[in-house]
């Protein structure tokens, strides 16, 4: 008889260094799927830390975006916690994804799975349920955007770097309540272009061009305000420069953000690609303006 893990069991924890003693890994049992994620803690953070979920692109895994995002650098000077789940293997493609409603090419119930994920790991680790955050590169921006439409009682802000909304999540998004939202896209980005022109096939395409997108969200959050900031070109060798855009309202509640990488093509800025900007440090940064 093959004995399953229990709901969350701890697979690697490496002594060679300090930084990878609060580094682990563990599987997840969710809808007779065992899945896995590794999970980040500082040494210095405190009950009611915040947890950010940090999701790969299409294709590629845990691991990867945990190293090139460099996001457990940040979460080292800021106390918070960083958990980097690992996409199923897709029947079709035999490549690993994330079910953004992506209905003709998946029927893995992502958003349940990791909306009970942030769930256990806020009990598990008393990590905080109202500071909860989620982001993710290409198919994990896709991903964010599900949970922003279907889990808005979980996760309090979304970032997408290079992913848009799915052709189902555009037509059929009805969150429970507004939800911050940052998009990072760039204007060479023939993988998942600005302008809405992704294919159909799959699920992927049927959202319109990325401002049309930034639009929704905006007035989801009654932005009512606009604010243009040309960021610093301090690389002059990445052949690329950045613009963003703020929209926010009076209160300055809920804000969606658009930053526009002119001449960048589908990366993760300050990883490869655009070097003005560090896209890991970004999130952050408008994350933390929603800490409760």
């Amino acid at each position: 008889m093959i004995r399953r893990p229990p709901r969350s069991t701890p697979l690697y924890s490496s002594a060679a260094s300090d930084v990878y003693k609060r580094q682990v890994d563990y599987l997840f049992e969710h809808d007779g799927i065992t899945r896995r994620y590794t999970l980040y803690k500082p040494n210095n953070i405190q009950d009611g830390a915040p947890l950010i979920f940090v999701l790969h692109g299409y294709g590629s895994n845990a691991k990867n975006i945990m190293t090139y995002s460099q996001m457990n650098d940040i979460a080292n000077r800021n106390g918070f916690a960083v958990c980097y789940p690992q996409g199923s293997i897709n029947y079709y493609t035999s490549r690993t994804h994330w079910n953004a409603n992506l209905k003709q090419m998946s029927n893995v119930k992502d958003a349940d799975f990791l909306s009970k994920l942030a769930t256990f790991l806020q009990n598990e680790h008393n990590l905080s349920k109202e500071n909860t955050f989620v982001s993710g590169m290409s198919n994990g921006g896709f991903m964010s955007y599900t949970l922003a439409c279907n889990k808005s009682d979980i996760f309090s802000a979304i970032a997408s770097i290079t992913g848009t909304m799915s052709g189902h999540d555009w037509n059929n998004c009805d969150p429970e309540k507004p939800i911050p939202v940052l998009q990072i896209s760039g204007t060479d980005d023939y993988v998942v272009p600005m302008d809405g022109s992704m294919s159909a096939a799959g699920g992927w395409g049927g959202a319109p061009d990325i401002n049309k997108i930034i639009d929704y969200w905006s007035n989801l959050n009654s932005c009512n305000k606009n604010e243009i900031v040309r960021i610093a070109n301090v690389n002059q060798n990445d052949n690329s420069y950045v613009i963003l855009e703020k929209n926010y309202n009076e209160d300055q509640s809920n804000e969606v953000w658009l930053y526009t990488i002119y001449g960048g093509g589908h990366t993760w800025p300050g990883a490869w690609g655009n070097m003005d900007i560090s896209a890991s440090e970004e999130i952050w940064s408008f994350f933390k303006k929603y800490l409760r």
